[in-house]
């Protein structure tokens, strides 16, 4: 008796290929669909999960760009704080694909507008990006200013990037009614103030998500004819969220609709690739293993074994040689190692106390549970 699963291989059944794989072991969990040149610019964006894959590809040797490099004479254990060394520009986190395009637009136009400037005790902040200066600037005038040098600076890393890797976070946003805004964070929680009569709530479904990230996709080839791009979905679950909804029941809906928008678009553009890092945290399959005891953050045992998956299809030399260590002889005991260092680093995540170390990611959403009751 002939069946189509006869010829299959381990991969496609889940006994072989999860309940019998362990997690930090797994094999042909992906497959590229093309491959990352050592010479290849790279830029990352995204929401806060984006910042760890950024890290990683430079200390393994990939070209990643930064078009905003901070100002030679800013510290080093300072950079980070007014927002610099976290991506490829100076954007911060980018939470949802409106945002994404939203970006785009104004990169292009480079047109700045008034209403993006909120103010906080006589200061002022560019609206888009919050977080990158603490104490915000001086004025309207000089918050613009920046925004306009920033917008160049997001052009030119459209025209030059090769590949593009993007970390999908966040379905629920809040919108400027007056003209159609999105910020990554709602008014009030860093600057600015919540007025119903000008900001609303808004949760994006899938076609609204899907339609948002061809246009950006459009838009980027026409500056840049080459570039292909990787998408992810970000694990780390919503701090809060302004729906009707359980937090639980928010979150299933907005990353289940993020992934199914990734999934859609790696099938449908050859140059359009999507690696599974969702899959390996947040499945039952990880048995939490990954997530820190909040249940939340992605330990560093999580992060390490998501980029070893990545690294064995997408190596440069210095990753390359790891890959083979754990393939060739000794990758038994180096396996094994990666176990214990993975459980040792969840020990010490469950003593941390709750403050970031400077490797943590930069969320602005996490300011959000200040205001649990």
């Amino acid at each position: 008796m002939k069946s189509p699963y006869l010829e299959l291989p381990a991969r496609n059944f889940w006994r072989s290929g999860v309940s019998d794989a362990h997690p930090l072991t797994v094999e042909n969990l992906y497959r590229k669909k093309f491959d990352i040149q050592e010479t290849d610019k790279i830029a990352t964006a995204g929401s806060c999960f984006a910042q760890h894959v950024s890290n990683y590809l430079q200390k393994n040797g990939f070209s990643v760009m930064d078009v905003e490099p901070p100002p030679a004479l800013l510290p080093e254990d300072s950079a980070r704080a007014f927002g610099y060394k976290i991506y490829s520009a100076r954007y911060g986190n980018i939470y949802t694909v409106r945002q994404l395009l939203q970006l785009a637009r104004d990169a292009l136009s480079g047109e700045v507008r008034e209403t993006d400037v909120w103010e906080k005790d006589g200061r002022f902040y560019d609206a888009l990006r919050p977080n990158i200066e603490e104490d915000g600037f001086d004025s309207v005038e000089e918050t613009l200013a920046l925004r306009r040098h920033h917008l160049t600076k997001v052009k030119e890393l459209f025209e030059q990037v090769d590949i593009f890797i993007f970390t999908l976070g966040l379905t629920e946003a809040w919108v400027d009614k007056r003209n159609g805004r999105v910020y990554p964070t709602a008014p009030g929680t860093i600057a600015g103030d919540y007025d119903p009569e000008i900001y609303e709530f808004h949760n994006f479904g899938f076609q609204e998500i899907y339609d948002d990230f061809v246009e950006f996709y459009e838009l980027l080839r026409e500056q840049n004819k080459r570039v292909k791009i990787i998408l992810t979905v970000s694990p780390v679950p919503l701090t809060a969220t302004a729906s009707d909804n359980h937090v639980l029941v928010a979150t299933t809906y907005s990353k289940s609709v993020l992934r199914a928008v990734a999934g859609a678009l790696s099938q449908e553009y050859r140059r359009i690739d999507y690696f599974p890092s969702y899959e390996m945290i947040a499945s039952p399959w990880s048995k939490g293993f990954f997530y820190d005891a909040n249940m939340r953050t992605v330990n560093a045992g999580g992060v390490a074994s998501v980029m070893r998956v990545f690294f064995e299809q997408h190596s440069s030399k210095s990753a390359d040689k790891e890959t083979r260590e754990g393939r060739g002889k000794g990758g038994r005991r180096a396996r094994k190692k990666a176990r214990v260092e993975a459980r040792l680093a969840k020990t010490e995540n469950r003593k941390r106390d709750k403050t970031q170390s400077e490797e943590d990611a930069v969320c602005e959403d996490v300011l959000l549970e200040a205001f649990a009751p």
